[in-house]
């Protein structure tokens, strides 16, 4: 059962009511989450919910960036989404027809998040898709997240359909070769898409946020791990 600190995740599609067949895309979403899902590793995979919106739950920050990259990635051709990302508490609170209700800081935290995405970018940032809220109040953590979304997004925004399914099969590990036969384009025409859509520097902005947290979490075991031992040392007989 999800509960404690994670990173809650709100999806939805942007202008659906724009598409034809919402049926299918929605056959297509959920084959191109199942790709997502299994590079992720989700506490809770991405699930449909109630109307166009979907929602998960990852372990940790870094998870959920790698996660909403991958998902607009993966999206169909003519189809983009936008995401709230929050971190806080998630807690049970009930049994619906859907299976365990859950609310929570996480919740309200990325609930926040998508509305602040959607206003943003219909008034000053159209390329803008995610944005990020903590249930903590940390400023300066927010901020530097959402400088990255900022930056992410404007590339991921600015690629074509064909840009993005190169970019989603690096990130995946295929090699040049085996995507161009894909395509049905040369090996060189791949690599100069890759240096083209700013590929490279999604990648090197995820490595330098996973080492990051890494990082963090290190110091904080071991921060952990000397108040453990102090507790000792103090409570030991003299």
């Amino acid at each position: 059962m999800t509960q404690g600190k994670k990173i809650a995740v709100i999806l939805d599609i942007v202008d659906s009511r724009q598409l034809a067949d919402r049926s299918r895309v929605q056959a297509d979403l959920e084959r191109a989450f199942a790709v997502v899902d299994e590079r992720t590793a989700p506490v809770e995979p991405l699930t449909a919910t109630v109307g166009d919106e979907f929602q998960a739950v990852y372990a940790n920050l870094t998870d959920a960036l790698e996660a909403t990259l991958l998902a607009r990635l993966a999206m169909p051709d003519a189809v983009d989404c936008r995401f709230g990302i929050g971190a806080g508490d998630i807690r049970p609170v009930g049994t619906g027809m859907t299976g365990i209700l859950q609310d929570g800081t996480a919740w309200w935290a990325a609930r926040e998040a998508i509305d602040e995405a959607h206003r943003r970018a219909d008034t000053r940032v159209p390329s803008l898709r995610s944005w990020y809220r903590s249930s903590a109040g940390d400023a300066s953590a927010m901020a530097t997240v959402n400088a990255y979304l900022l930056s992410r997004d404007h590339l991921v925004s600015a690629m074509g359909a064909r840009e993005r399914r190169l970019a989603l099969g690096t990130w995946l590990g295929r090699s040049q070769a085996a995507l161009a036969a894909e395509e049905q384009i040369s090996q060189s025409a791949v690599s100069q898409s890759l240096r083209r859509s700013g590929v490279t520097a999604l990648q090197a902005g995820m490595q330098q946020l996973r080492d990051a947290g890494a990082e963090a979490e290190a110091e904080a075991d071991a921060d952990a791990g000397a108040g453990a031992r102090a507790g000792v040392a103090e409570g030991a007989p003299c």
